[in-house]
């Protein structure tokens, strides 16, 4: 009951998920710095997928231990195994190949924000699905506002926005985005009655090992391994298995509308990460006016309007 009351906390929840997206947007940086220590071309989508399957492999091994070392189960039933394998290869399998063959066919602008579509395809599906996480013009209008605020850090980054569209590429990216935010939801399902960092744990392991097959029979391979890079890789995949398990620890006690929103945080995260490795400023006005409007759009849509008092006559 203690864990229910803080996750469900909305204090928690602002500081929990800005952790889970700060330490997704720190692995923006880290796996581009990754792909030249292994030496990975931004365009062999094999060998990205075989780097993709080992992280999140050895993420979900490292919850299943967690998991064993706090004595909690993790086997599973027949039914159960074929649940979380549903979820692994909807939320890391179907999610990834989709990003990364997208974003080999397009630019790191339109990435950035196509990838935020997925707040909305998470808030309009959790309003079909959940009576109790309905769409308001309230939870609308933040959408809306922090959405902008990806727009902006990204636009302003130097990269030309056009509208041409190719289902190679922007195509992908949706696919990735509606896959990730139908996968959420069915994990929310899931969890009311599974323990959730056994669930993430094995979707991770499941999902990866199907990305590090597909990488290794499409032909990937490591052009150098170093030390350097092994300790990159078990960073990256702290990072998801953290990120991951506190994600969905947040989705079951949470309405999936007010946990999505702070999605909106990864890109601009990233974008300042990315600076900072780079040596490049931070305090400039974009950054500044994104977090802004990302914030504005997570307090509207994680807070809700106060009712005017009428006073007895």
């Amino acid at each position: 009951m203690a864990q229910t009351s803080i996750f469900a906390d909305r204090r928690a929840l602002i500081l929990i998920a800005t952790l889970c997206c700060l330490l997704w947007g720190s692995a923006v940086p880290a796996v581009k710095f990754g792909y030249g220590l292994i030496g990975i071309a931004p365009g062999d989508t094999p060998s990205l997928l075989l780097f993709a399957g080992m992280r999140f492999c050895l993420a979900g091994l490292m919850l299943l231990g967690y998991s064993l070392l706090m004595r909690r189960t993790i086997a599973m039933t027949p039914r159960r195994l074929g649940e979380v394998t549903l979820l692994g290869l909807g939320q890391t399998t179907a999610q990834y190949v989709c990003y990364y063959i997208g974003l080999a066919h397009t630019t790191a602008v339109k990435t950035s924000i196509l990838s935020s579509t997925l707040v909305f395809f998470s808030v309009l599906l959790a309003h079909l699905i959940y009576t109790d996480d309905k769409l308001d013009g309230r939870k609308a209008l933040g959408c809306l506002i922090g959405f902008a605020g990806v727009v902006a850090v990204n636009l302003a980054a130097g990269g030309a926005f056009d509208f041409h569209f190719a289902w190679m590429g922007e195509g992908l990216l949706l696919v990735s985005t509606f896959a990730g935010s139908l996968a959420a939801i069915y994990g929310r399902r899931l969890s009311q009655d599974m323990d959730a960092t056994v669930m993430t744990g094995w979707q991770l392991l499941l999902g990866g090992s199907v990305l590090t097959a597909m990488g290794w029979f499409g032909g990937g391979h490591f052009a150098q391994f170093s030390v350097g890079a092994g300790a990159l890789v078990v960073y990256l995949a702290a990072v998801s298995a953290v990120a991951f398990a506190l994600w969905s620890l947040l989705l079951k006690h949470n309405p999936v509308g007010s946990v999505a929103v702070f999605n909106f945080e990864i890109p601009v995260f990233g974008v300042i990460l990315a600076a900072l490795v780079l040596g490049e400023s931070v305090l400039e006005w974009k950054n500044l006016a994104a977090l802004l409007l990302v914030s504005a759009g997570i307090w509207l849509v994680t807070t809700k309007a106060r009712r005017p008092t009428v006073s007895a006559p």
